[in-house]
This record gives structure tokens, C-alpha cells and sequence, in this order.
């Protein structure tokens, strides 16, 4: 058995369907089912059973351990603007420490979902060397819980045989409907011009950054999967990786890319960055990825612009998931 966590969600659930392609249908689903919205990514997917992850973290996983022989840990509260520090103690920092311990205990390798969150503004770059994580100044609580368990991670002597903690870019694709204002810069700009026929992106606020040259590395979360599907099938030293394209691209561009895969003439305007994420706000991003290419996983990125265009054209303009 197979276990992915946060199921149910945009890139557990685009996990699931790519499982299910592969022929694997042995999985165990763990995630809060009771939206409707997220249930919907689990439509057609074919699984052994779901498990409430309140049941799972205090019940299940203990009493099962000898039937699961992987962990992809995929569920957290990812909402950047929260500011409950208890909140992500419980959901990300102990939750994700109850995993370890079980797979520890039980050799279960583990695939657990870290964040590029946790290099606030860059000023020590991008790079997935351990001997930065204790000096990261991740700029949210979100960020901080999952440093805290990256760090966390990187001092225990009992460990699973096998662990990599990736550090998620900016992820895009088929399943984030349910996701509001958390959703992706391309799902909200799909949905803007299909709505006012305009784009409406963030001011730059930071001297010597001109408005809309705001830089992200975004990843398409077929990608994504295949960097998961990678590290379960093949051989590599365990630690944490980066999991981004390596390339960033302005915001601007991705607008224009919106428009060109909706065949609309760009209308693109400016407003302020909302206040209550402005001091948090990223400027710039952009993952090293050689520690995974050194770790033989040689399959190109999917570049924006084919990726903007598939999602749109494939997904968003049909209302369809994968």
C-alpha cells in the first residue's frame, strides 16, 4: 500500500490520477474529505481507501504500518496569510513529526512536502544545502512551520530508510479550483480576463523592480509528480531538494501568456500589493536544481508557456480535472 496525504487536494490528487496511470491502485487516501469542492479531484481515481487524517495521524498509521511501504506526505495547511502559529504546529510541525516517527520505526521511505517559502526574501539564495536551513528567515508562520521541520528532520538519528523533504516553488495545474484565493497567479489570471476581459497584477513596492517584473519560479505539477515518481523508484541520498524549474519568469510574461492561450490582445493594469501581504510579499524566486539533476533526474521542465497553454486550453477552458 501506498499512502499520499492531503489526497484530496491540487497536487495530492494529481498524484493520485498518475498512480492510477502507472497501475497502482494499492493507496491508501488521507485527507479532510468533507468538502465537496476537493472530493471532486478524486472523481474516477481508483484507491483501496480514504482515512480521515485526524484518524490516520492517531489510529490508522500504527496499526497498518506493516501494509504501507511508502509515504508520499503531502497534506498541510499551505495558506500563506494565516498567522496562527498553533495552527501550523499542530497540522504541519507535529503532524509531519508523527509521520516521521512511524516511518522511522517501521522503514518506510518518505516523501514529504517542504516550500520554497522557506527562503524568504533569498537573501542566502535558493540552494537545498542543509547547512543553511538553521539560518533561513522564512517571512510568514507558513514558511517557519515548514523550516522548522526541515531542521527538525536534519537532527534525528532515527530517520526513514529513504526521506526527501522538497521544497515546492510556485506549483500550477489541473485540480487547484477549490484552492480561493491560495490558488495559482494563472488560475486567477484565466479567471480575470474570462471575466472583465483584463488583468489586473500586483505594483512593484521595492525600489529598482518595475511593475509586473516581480519574479516566480513556477512549476507545472506534472512535473511536480514526476520528481515524486523519480524518488520513489530510483536510488538517491536521502535530504531535501529543491523542486522548481530552475528558471524564473516575470509575472508579466505569464499574463501574456494567459492572454495568447485565451487568443485575447493583452489589457494589463496595475494595483497596490494588498496590505496585509506586502511586507511578506516574494519578489524573486528561482530554484537551483542541481543537487536533483546530480541526483540522475534528467527529464526536462515543461516551460511556462507550454504550460500556461496546456492548462488553459486542456483544463481550464473545459472546466475538466485530470
Amino acid at each position: 500500500m501506498i499512502v499520499v496525504t492531503g489526497a484530496a487536494g491540487f497536487i495530492g490528487s494529481y498524484l493520485v490520477g498518475e498512480l492510477n496511470k502507472n497501475g497502482i491502485q494499492s493507496l491508501i487516501l488521507v485527507d479532510d474529505f468533507s468538502r465537496e469542492d476537493k472530493n471532486l479531484n478524486l472523481e474516477n481515481k481508483r484507491y483501496h481507501l480514504k482515512v480521515d487524517r485526524m484518524e490516520f495521524i492517531h489510529s490508522y498509521f500504527a496499526k497498518h504500518q506493516k501494509e504501507i511501504e511508502f509515504v508520499f506526505h503531502l497534506g498541510a495547511r499551505t495558506d500563506t496569510t494565516e498567522q496562527s502559529k498553533a495552527i501550523f504546529d499542530q497540522l504541519n510541525l507535529n503532524y509531519t513529526k508523527r509521520v516521521w516517527e512511524i516511518c522511522s520505526q517501521a522503514a518506510i521511505p518518505l516523501v514529504y512536502a517542504s516550500s520554497a517559502a522557506t527562503y524568504g526574501d533569498g537573501q542566502l539564495g535558493y540552494e537545498d544545502r542543509h547547512d543553511i536551513v538553521s539560518k533561513l528567515q522564512p517571512l510568514n508562520p507558513y514558511g517557519r512551520s515548514k523550516n522548522d521541520f526541515d531542521l527538525w528532520a536534519l537532527t534525528q538519528k532515527n530517520t526513514p530508510p529513504f526521506w526527501a523533504g522538497l521544497k515546492f516553488f510556485n506549483v500550477y495545474g489541473p485540480n487547484e479550483y477549490h484552492k480561493g484565493r491560495m490558488a495559482s497567479v494563472i488560475f486567477h489570471t484565466y479567471n480575470q480576463i474570462k471575466k472583465t476581459g483584463a488583468m489586473r497584477l500586483f505594483r512593484s513596492h521595492k525600489e529598482g523592480i518595475k511593475n509586473g517584473h516581480q519574479q516566480r519560479d513556477f512549476i507545472y505539477v506534472k512535473d511536480l509528480v514526476k520528481v515524486c515518481l523519480f524518488l520513489k523508484n530510483n536510488s538517491v541520498s536521502s535530504g531535501l531538494y529543491n523542486l522548481g524549474t530552475g528558471q524564473a519568469n516575470t509575472f508579466l510574461d505569464l499574463v501574456q501568456y494567459t492572454f495568447k492561450a485565451l487568443n485575447k490582445t493583452p489589457d494589463i493594469s496595475f494595483i497596490d500589493t494588498p496590505i496585509d501581504i506586502r511586507d511578506t510579499y516574494q519578489y524573486y524566486t528561482q530554484a537551483n536544481m542541481s543537487k536533483l539533476i546530480s541526483a540522475g533526474y534528467e527529464a526536462p521542465f515543461v516551460t511556462l508557456e507550454e504550460g500556461i497553454t496546456t492548462y488553459v486550453r486542456d483544463y481550464l477552458s473545459k472546466n475538466k480535472r485530470f
